[in-house]
């Protein structure tokens, strides 16, 4: 069979959880959206389930694979729901709605409930993408405190700039929650995985640890906390070819790498129809044999090329690492002008084995 694949460390993962908690003191909810994020969202759920304080994930559809697996642990959806219909299931399956427009709150006050439910309002403190305004939070909240339809409420925000301390936005954002909560009775939920690595006091009751529950800081710089951090995934090849090619020979589609020197050149099985990113240029950083090298040529759909005039001991069979430990997905990403997020989410094709 081909030989990329992804390897997910599930100890790593469960450390990373442990690593949210021991930070903030808080409940965590971890956050397994888009298929946590790349990494198998029922493999990841199920390795946390044992400890996890509760799941988020974008929608229902999300929810109701980890009811169906069995999963009874408190389920947040951070985008609520897209119809009142989801309204009955939510109900069924005793999901936790972000309540974040007025439409949905025209839909959960019509509503006819079979019981009540627990409900994460949502401020807009800044990032000015979903909830309400500042103004009108207090007046929403009071009317829902209210509603025989809710059993209870949560205070959210989101924020647009923790991975960036040194603008002030976060500042800003957490001074505009507490004066639009300010007298609001409930619990609160603020942090993403930069405001629990960086924000300490922004915490709240639960916090909602995304990347880094797979071991990829948020930060574009090394930051203390998040040196703490294990990698969840490595994604892991060999090289499937060698040749060696004259100086001034062109590599690949669009003959974008010319080569300077007689070169050993070794062909990995890994391309963008994997996830690995087609715009990565010249330079990215891969491991062979666990050494390092980097990309020389386009990343066409199945393949990709790589220089090992360096590296006389390697060639066909040699293992090569396109992310994980050994070599930062942070720092793939950077060269491809991305986030590790996106690597991860967009990971595609290649079969994922785990290990604990």
């Amino acid at each position: 069979m081909r030989p990329a694949h992804a390897l997910i460390d599930l100890s790593a993962l469960r450390h990373n959880y442990h690593l949210a908690r021991s930070l903030t003191g808080c409940r965590a909810l971890a956050v397994v959206k888009a298929n946590a994020y790349g990494h198998g969202a029922l493999e990841c759920a199920a390795a946390l389930a044992d400890d996890v304080d509760g799941f988020a994930v974008s929608a229902i559809e999300e929810a109701l694979v980890l009811r169906e697996a069995g999963h009874r642990q408190p389920i947040v959806l951070l985008e609520g729901w897209f119809e009142a219909a989801e309204l009955e299931l939510i109900c069924r399956h005793e999901l936790w709605p972000v309540v974040h427009h007025h439409g949905q709150l025209a839909d959960l006050e019509q509503a006819d409930l079979r019981q009540p439910l627990h409900v994460w309002l949502k401020l807009d403190s800044g990032m000015h993408r979903t909830g309400f305004s500042a103004g009108e939070y207090p007046a929403i909240w009071r009317r829902l405190q209210g509603n025989s339809k809710v059993a209870s409420l949560t205070k959210i925000t989101h924020f647009s700039r923790a991975d960036e301390p040194e603008t002030g936005r976060t500042e800003q954002q957490m001074e505009t929650f507490l004066q639009a909560t300010d007298g609001l009775q409930g619990p609160a939920s603020l942090s993403n995985s930069a405001g629990v690595l960086a924000w300490p006091g922004a915490h709240g009751d639960w916090v909602r640890p995304g990347i880094m529950l797979y071991g990829s800081s948020p930060f574009g710089f090394e930051q203390p906390q998040a040196t703490q951090l294990r990698p969840v995934m490595q994604l892991d090849s060999r090289v499937i070819a060698v040749h060696q090619i004259a100086a001034g020979e062109p590599i690949g589609y669009g003959s974008r790498f010319v080569t300077q020197r007689p070169s050993r050149i070794g062909v990995v099985a890994m391309g963008y129809a994997d996830g690995y990113p087609r715009h990565a240029p010249d330079g990215t950083p891969v491991l062979v044999d666990g050494q390092r090298t980097c990309i020389s040529g386009r990343v066409s759909m199945d393949m990709l090329t790589i220089d090992l005039t360096d590296l006389p001991a390697s060639g066909l069979g040699s293992p090569v690492r396109l992310w994980g430990e050994g070599l930062d997905a942070g720092e793939v990403a950077s060269h491809a002008g991305t986030i590790s997020y996106q690597l991860f989410c967009n990971l595609n094709r290649v079969p994922r084995h785990y290990r604990d």
